[in-house]
């Protein structure tokens, strides 16, 4: 099959030195953060800056948009709050990728195609305009007026992902900033993101007929808008590796099921694979993702679900060493959590099955991490705040560290790492971090 992608763009872009190292044969990639929680950005960027690991983090289309998302922010707000984490940890911020996942009608899919497409051509030109310089283009969901007895038909979702990157390049075209342009990644993955909600047996890798079918026609598309230039800075497909995960299921990564899904990609001279829900997978199967042409590996919460057996260690040990203690108020932190949840169940209500008591472990434990929605809530953040005053104003002893967080002991206990209770919980994120980049092959991640 030859090769119909245009010549390469002049101007560089980060991640086109992530596609031409995979295009030499190197088994370079790199993590996409999906998330908005300041804890898991700010170990995201000390990371990067203490290892030299190239920096994207993304913001998806319900968390982030015109209308404030559940974050209550724009593209725009989502810009400066990454900014200014960046200026208190003295990181260079220009050498961090933003990017924007999933733009498209997913949030508004409710509404009929021509109301929803309008508020996705409105998402997309405010992300480019804030300084996003990856976007996903995503329109393969159903709108209200599309037939509802099949899967959106790939023509009509390639045609309007390329109505969207002309708003993108029309918005790019009137940026008066040295931005560099967007890099496009097309193609959506099946199940939707977010994890899956039953408990599947197995998972479908993708067909490369599919991938094929895909690309060529947005590239149809694309040219049909006169978009050669977009096209040639589209980067990567999204695709399913057959990797993702559900309350308590990990769907592990087979490289020998996804071989000519891998072999595929080698067909086209500028285009690598994204993976999404690579959350969970070890260290290896990350790096096989990678070697595999998944080279842009998308995680979130397993970041979150990290930030959060972290702070409930340390609601444990605060627990045991402040019970009783006169003048001192317990955070009461998984107790204040589990009452947000239940107050607003918006977040979780329709992905946690079973009895009472299953639901109740799964708001706690699930690894889809639907807890992540609520930090953000005023009483949850009190409590948050709380425990790491209490814990700072009572050092934490070794023993109760061994018991709550070893791992953290050891390295206490080696010297590597601050007995403090934010250290502890930056510490947690960042051993996730560190598989992402040993995956990805940066140096000192060995």
């Amino acid at each position: 099959m030859p090769d119909q992608t245009p010549q390469a763009p002049s101007e560089d872009h980060p991640l086109d030195s992530v596609v031409r190292a995979q295009k030499r044969g190197e088994a370079r990639g790199v993590a996409s953060v999906c998330s908005a929680n300041p804890f898991v950005i700010e170990a995201t960027l000390l990371h990067a800056r203490d290892t030299g690991t190239l920096v994207l983090v993304e913001s998806t289309c319900n968390q982030v948009n015109q209308y404030g998302g559940y974050t209550g922010q724009t593209p725009a707000d989502f810009q400066q709050y990454l900014k200014h984490i960046a200026g208190q940890l003295d990181f260079p911020f220009e050498q961090a990728i933003v990017g924007g996942d999933h733009l498209g009608p997913s949030v508004w899919q409710g509404e009929p195609a021509d109301e929803a497409m309008a508020k996705s051509r409105v998402l997309v030109r405010d992300c480019v305009r804030a300084g996003y310089t990856k976007i996903h283009l995503d329109a393969s969901m159903r709108c209200a007026d599309d037939p509802q007895d099949a899967p959106l038909d790939k023509r009509v979702s390639a045609r309007r992902a390329a109505e969207l990157a002309r708003v993108a390049e029309e918005a790019f075209g009137k940026l008066a900033s040295q931005q560099v342009a967007p890099r496009y990644v097309i193609g959506t993955e099946v199940p939707p993101p977010g994890g899956i909600q039953g408990e599947e047996e197995y998972l479908s890798v993708t067909p490369p007929a599919d991938v094929e079918e895909t690309i060529e026609v947005t590239r149809e598309e694309f040219f049909k808008l006169e978009l050669e230039a977009a096209w040639q800075r589209v980067v990567a497909v999204v695709t399913q590796p057959g990797v993702e995960y559900g309350d308590q299921t990990i769907f592990d990564y087979h490289p020998e099921q996804a071989a000519n899904l891998s072999r595929f990609i080698e067909n086209y001279d500028r285009l690598v694979y994204e993976a999404h829900s690579t959350d969970y997978q070890t260290r290896d199967a990350l790096r096989h993702l990678v070697r595999d042409h998944f080279a842009i590996l998308k995680v979130g919460p397993a970041l979150t679900f990290a930030f959060r057996e972290a702070v409930f260690a340390l609601s444990m040990i605060e627990q045991e060493l402040l019970t009783g203690k006169p003048g001192e108020t317990l955070s009461t932190l998984a107790d204040v959590l589990e009452q947000a949840m239940l107050d607003d169940p918006a977040h979780w209500e329709k992905y946690y099955h079973g009895s009472p008591e299953e639901r109740r472990f799964a708001r706690k434990y699930s690894l889809s991490d639907r807890s992540r929605y609520y930090w953000p809530v005023p009483s949850v953040r009190a409590a948050l705040e709380r425990l790491l005053a209490n814990l700072g104003q009572n050092p934490i002893p070794l023993t109760l560290l061994s018991q709550y967080s070893p791992v953290q002991y050891t390295r206490i206990r080696e010297g590597s790492l601050a007995n403090s209770p934010r250290a502890l919980v930056m510490d947690k994120i960042t051993s996730v971090l560190s598989d992402y980049a040993y995956a990805c092959a940066f140096a000192g991640s060995e």
